[in-house]
């Protein structure tokens, strides 16, 4: 009896079978192709959430002190739960005032913690393009600062060599 019922369902048209799809769906229950449907959305969102929480955490790893945590978008998924699918990671790409020096360490280590992730964003690459700038902002300043110091220096070395040539003011003697 079974295998003539299941000869019988094969010979049905196919408005027949999902009609009963969606009486099999009014109960409750997923047919086998909204079954396989969902299984591959949740596959998708599975994917994308490691993908996410990967990106992010390398970019927290590497940026240190200067990267907030990761925050994340969520999707719920057909299986009620929730999956990441955007993130973004603060990172502290201002200067370090009065510190051209500090800066240039801060800068390498925004870049590498902007392109740490194995592919970045266009987001990412901007920020690393920003501290670039910054650098070289600071190369400047840093230069400016060494030329200052050398010509205060010079000048500080001129004056003593003047002092040093002048003759001793001789003191008066009393007798």
């Amino acid at each position: 009896e079974q295998s003539a019922s299941s000869r019988d369902e094969a010979d049905k048209p196919d408005d027949v079978s999902a009609n009963s799809d969606k009486a099999q769906s009014a109960k409750g229950e997923a047919s086998p192709q909204q079954q396989r449907l969902e299984q591959l959305e949740i596959t998708k969102l599975a994917s994308r959430d490691q993908e996410v929480r990967t990106h992010e955490q390398a970019h927290a790893a590497v940026g240190g002190r200067y990267a907030s945590a990761p925050s994340y978008t969520y999707e719920r998924g057909p299986d009620g739960k929730r999956y990441a699918i955007a993130g973004e990671v603060g990172i502290d790409a201002g200067a370090v005032p009065n510190d051209p020096e500090a800066t240039l360490r801060k800068m390498e280590v925004v870049i590498r913690a902007a392109l740490a992730p194995a592919e970045p964003s266009a987001q990412d690459r901007q920020v690393a393009a920003q501290a670039q700038v910054s650098m070289v902002e600071a190369r400047v300043q840093l230069a400016q600062q060494q030329r200052n110091e050398a010509q205060a220096a010079s000048e500080a070395r001129a004056e003593s060599l003047k002092e040093d040539e002048e003759p001793p003011v001789e003191a008066e003697k009393t007798a």
